[in-house]
Formats: structure tokens, sequence, C-alpha cells
């Protein structure tokens, strides 16, 4: 998609689809700038002193306040819609502006913002409007008779695709423009101007691009969170991690008094290691952790709250101060668990709710409302939680913006609607389960609701005995797909770190960084447009086992694959990120196979066999990226062992 080289980017989200290998660049080119220009394809303007009236014919668009024609309720707006092709992948120091013609001289301001939800030029009325977004993506002051007016919209414009705008006033003297597409090439335009480039760029680093910075990714209104389960935290005992707590007891059949000896231990995987610390090790530890989210792009952490009065707690208190010492811009949000919290009355759960509430690092929206997700919502009704939010409101003086996650939404989004500002649910962990992913987004923006769409790598559960079917990187690109596709409001990556549920993205010591490096190119698609790759990176993804093979250690309780997912494969991938085209050579188990891999991003997956995994990229004979995996592949593991492994060429 396109780059943007601007100091500051609005807070609004684009509409538009994305594909999985879309790219863009790392700066200008000293090629001549280009201007293309799109004209509307629907537009129409609706008026709410007359609701019920189609204006589709009409040959001007109305804009005005509340109390526009002197009506107590007169409200205008106009509604423009735009299809842009053509914009070249590596098109850089892009400008968006919306085109519009003035039939008045006036001192008003339009704003356009983003629209969400279907209408149609012929069928669309005050009553059967579009859902107009809160957000501003551009505005003009000042129309003159005759005269174009540009309002700059590129901050919501990430390449091709379509893109719908509504154009709001707050005066009472009505702006006219003449710009309905029945009045010919004075109707609404979009035009596009960027430079370029020159395709020759190359960087160096971890990451196959540059990730934007921290001010840019947050000027996006567009979130991401990472959800983060207190009882697995870096370190639970300040030990050397090679004999700490995790290997101990959680890695080892034999841990915890062989409490987890039926499924091979209650692990298998681990946060990255780190040498005992002095002082406050949990909190040093919590602020390591939001230090590595922020530098992984993320907005903040969604904070699974099990009790209210244990170690747990005392973490999610350690999160919030964590968060709020190292950058409060890096946001929580309250995730109240109603799983763990199931004898906790209403009152107090509001207690313990206002008690974190008031750290500049808790989520709150524009209006000061405090952002509160419960997990599992339906484990408490929909009355239970408006009467909880009347005790937050009387009892504290805090107002909530609720934001259920379901574990079924589709059974419990009507009854929660009334009192919900957004909806998110916990999703499915593999390529079927997410294959139609914008279809609840699309529900709760029809319900006039944010989504908040997980989005996740993998789940494999050695003391639940089941497991999804990830299919290496793959349930990770499904999963941002429809985030990107259904222009979810939120994203919640799940999880951060549940390493019993091996849904980890943290820096782990079975995968490093490489999951959130990926998620970090995906994450950037989803807040600015693709960017450009800069430098050639590899990605390689296996199991240590096949999936049938039996343990050598003596489980009497082995995973099995969850109903209904992706049927089970035992592969090893290599997704590519790449400059430009080059040949990929892959040996797994002394096995060589190559392939010729396109520019930007790319899978190919090879057959499971026992012994090494590696992959190396050449381009002009020259090697330009090499991955060789830590893991040894066996046909005959120790315990089962169904946790994806992954290395990066750059880490």
């Amino acid at each position: 998609m396109i780059n943007r080289h601007r100091t500051l980017l609005t807070a609004v989200t684009a509409l538009v689809t994305l594909g999985t290998v879309a790219v863009a660049p790392a700066r200008a080119s000293a090629a001549a700038p280009v201007s293309v220009t799109f004209a509307a394809t629907e537009d129409v303007f609706v008026s709410q002193a007359e609701p019920a009236k189609s204006f589709a014919t009409a040959t001007w668009l109305s804009v005005c306040g509340s109390g526009c024609g002197s009506a107590t309720a007169g409200q205008r707006l106009a509604l423009a819609r735009f299809k842009v092709t053509g914009i070249p992948a590596d098109a850089e120091d892009v400008k968006v502006t919306l085109d519009v013609v003035s039939a008045r001289t006036t001192a008003t301001t339009v704003s356009a913002r983003e629209v969400t939800g279907s209408w149609t030029e012929a069928a669309t009325t005050w009553n059967t409007r579009p859902t107009v977004g809160s957000e501003v993506a551009g505005s003009h002051t000042g129309f003159t008779a005759g005269a174009t007016a540009k309002l700059d919209v590129s901050a919501a414009v990430d390449g091709d695709g379509t893109y719908d705008f509504a154009l709001t006033g707050t005066s009472d003297t009505t702006t006219v423009l003449m710009s309905s597409r029945e009045t010919g090439d004075r109707g609404p335009k979009l035009t596009v101007t960027y430079t370029p480039g020159s395709g020759d760029e190359q960087t160096s680093g971890p990451l196959p691009f540059t990730l934007p910075g921290t001010a840019a990714l947050r000027a996006s209104g567009k979130k991401v969170f990472a959800h983060y389960f207190t009882p697995y935290p870096v370190s639970l005992d300040n030990a050397a991690p090679e004999n700490d707590y995790y290997a101990r007891n959680y890695l080892k059949p034999e841990g915890e008094s062989g409490k987890h000896a039926a499924y091979g231990g209650l692990l298998r995987d681990r946060p990255t290691g780190r040498a005992p610390l002095t002082g406050d090790y949990a909190l040093a530890d919590l602020k390591t952790e939001v230090k590595q989210a922020i530098a992984a792009g993320l907005d903040g952490f969604t904070v699974d709250i099990l009790s209210v009065t244990s170690a747990h707690w005392t973490r999610v208190q350690n999160l919030v101060k964590a968060a709020e010492a190292v950058d409060p811009g890096f946001k929580i949000v309250l995730m109240p668990d109603t799983n763990g919290l199931a004898s906790v009355d209403a009152a107090t759960l509001a207690a313990a709710i206002a008690k974190l509430a008031g750290s500049k690092s808790v989520l709150r929206l524009a209006d000061d409302r405090l952002v509160v997700a419960p997990f599992k919502a339906e484990g408490r009704s929909a009355a239970w939680w408006a009467d909880w939010m009347k005790t937050m409101e009387s009892a504290h003086g805090i107002k909530v913006a609720l934001v259920p996650c379901f574990l079924d939404f589709g059974k419990n989004r009507d009854a929660f609607a009334p009192i919900s500002y957004g909806f998110s649910n916990w999703g499915g962990r593999n390529p079927a389960a997410n294959a139609n992913l914008t279809a609840n987004i699309t529900t709760a923006h029809g319900l006039g609701k944010i989504w908040m769409q997980p989005v996740s790598v993998q789940d494999e559960r050695p003391n639940q005995g089941v497991f999804d079917e990830a299919g290496n990187t793959e349930n990770l690109r499904a999963t941002w797909k429809g985030a990107i596709d259904g222009k979810a409001d939120w994203v919640q990556l799940t999880t951060w770190n549940d390493y019993s549920e091996n849904t980890q993205f943290a820096p782990s010591r079975n995968a490093g960084w490489t999951y959130l490096d990926i998620n970090a190119y995906y994450l950037t698609c989803y807040k600015l447009g693709c960017p450009k790759i800069t430098n050639d990176v590899a990605y390689l993804t296996h199991r240590l086992q096949p999936v049938a093979a039996a343990p050598a250690y003596a489980q009497t309780k082995l995973m099995k694959l969850r109903g209904g997912s992706t049927a089970a494969r035992d592969t090893v991938e290599v997704l590519s990120m790449l400059t430009a085209a080059a040949k990929v050579s892959v040996t797994v188990g002394g096995t060589t196979q190559t392939y010729d891999a396109p520019a930007g991003v790319s899978a190919r997956t090879f057959p499971l066999k026992p012994g090494t995994a590696s992959a190396t990229v050449t381009r002009n004979s020259a090697t330009v990226a090499k991955v060789v995996s830590p893991y040894t592949i066996s046909a005959t593991p120790y315990v089962q062992d169904l946790h994806y492994r992954a290395a990066s060429s750059d880490r």
C-alpha cells in the first residue's frame, strides 16, 4: 500500500480492502509527482427534517447543523463513495484530497468522516443512512461560490479500495455544494497525488520493513491490544532460567510433584529467560513487557482480571503501574474474567475496577468513559452488567463504555447491544474457523457498535487434551486478513502470554520475536497501509514432531484435534518477505527443494521430516537471507509437543 511521509497522521481509519502481499516504500524518490482524480461513484444528501425523503436526483449536496432552516431537528449531511484504482504499491509522499465545488459563499466548516455500513444513492434517506464515524478525516473552512474546496483526507486512504465519506457541518447556515454527480464534472472527486518510488531502497535490521514510529502508529484510530494473562509473567521466582519455576515445574512432566505428568508437563514454551534481578523484579519484568509490546507496535494490553484479592490482582495493579511508568500512552484495557470472578459481587468488582480507573494508563474514550471489556461477558447476564454500570456511575462517578468479549457472539449480541459501546469475541485458532471473519464485524457495525477482532497464532493445550491446526502461520495471516478486510475498529492479539494454551505472541523460548515481527507487518498494514519491503527476511515455522508421533514418555492424556478444526498437517513453512524475486532453497531432513519466490510476501510449505530444517534465499547468485531452525524434528518426541516453533533469518 501507499506510504506517507508526514509528521502527523490524523486518528482516522481507512475503508479499504487489503491483500496479503501489498507493499509500500521507505523513503521518497526523485521522480516527478503524479496526480490521479476519481469521480464519486455514488453521492446523495439526507435531511433530518424530511427523514423519509430521497434526494437521489438532486443536483446539489446540502450540509448543515441541527438547526438548519430554523428547524429544531434539521441536520443535513452528504454521502459520497469513491473507488480508487491503479495507485502503485511503491507510491510515496502521498496526499489525498476530497474536492467539492461550492454553490454559495459561506464561512462554514465542512468535515469528512468515515462511514460504516452499506448504503446506496437511490435508497438512502435520513432514516436509512449509514453510521457516521466520530473521527474527522479532514475539514475545510470558508467556501466561495463556484470555487473548489479541498478537504485533506490523506490519513483515511491507504491505496486501492472503496472509500465512503460523510460530509457534515455544525453551522445552521447551509453549505450548498454543486457537487452532486448529476452536475457532471462538478461532482465530488478524490484526488490522489504521489511520487512514484524508485524501488531500489534497501535497509538492514530485524524487520523486513521500517516500522513507523510510535506516534505515527498511535495516530491511527485503529488500535491493537494484546491479551495479558497474569499467571505467566516473565519470571515467577526471579531464579536463573535454567532452574527457575518454569524449568523445574512447568516444562517437566514430573514438575509440581507430578501433577502434570498425565499430559507431559503443563507447558511447552515459556517467556524468554533472564538473569536474576535486584529490587522489585516483578514490576521490572512488567516494565520490560510493556517496552517489548511498544517496540512491536502495540497500543496496549487487555489485562485478564482473574481475581481482586490474589497474586493475580497484584500483577494487574503492577501492570497498570508499569505502563504508567514506561509510557502512559500505552493503554491498559480492563478485562474482568467472569470465570475467575464468578463469586465476586457487583459492588466488589466495581470498587476494584474504580481503584484502577484513576491511572493515566487505563484506557478511556474521548468522552472520558472507562473502557471495560469483560472476558466471557455472557458469564453474567446483560441485566447484571447494566446494573454494574449503574453502580460504577452512582458509587464511583465513572461512566463505562462496555465492550463485551463473548465466547458466543451470535447468541448474546442482541441482549447486550443496548448497553454496549462495542463487541468482541474470543475467536477460533485455525484457518477453517476463521474463513468468514467479516460477517461478525459487519453485524456489529450494523448495530452501531465498534468491533475488536481477535488475531491469533495457534492453540495447543496439553492439560485439556486438545489442539487446533494453525497451519504454520496461515491462521495468523488469515485472522489479520479478516480484521483488515472487515474494517475492524480494534484488534486483540489472543494472547500475549497464555503459555498453557500456547497462544502467545510474546518473546519466548520457542519463537523468540518471530511472531511479533510477522505481526508488526500486518499491524502496519491494518493501521497505515502495507509498508514497502526494504530488507529480505525469511521466517521458518515447524513442529518438533509429526502430529501422530507417539511420545517416549508415558503420557496418559494426549492432545486431539479440536472438532471443526482445519485438518492436521505435518509441514515446514517458509514465509518470505522480499525486496525482489529470488530463489529459495529449503532443506528438511536432508532433502533440498528450490522454488522461485516473488517480491513481497509469500508462503510455501514442505513435508515435515526428522532432522533439521533451513532455508536460504539467493538473488543473482548472492545469499540475501538464511534461516536455520535451532529445533530438531524427531519422529519419537519425549513428550507430545504440537507447538509450532519459529525462527527468523534476521534475529
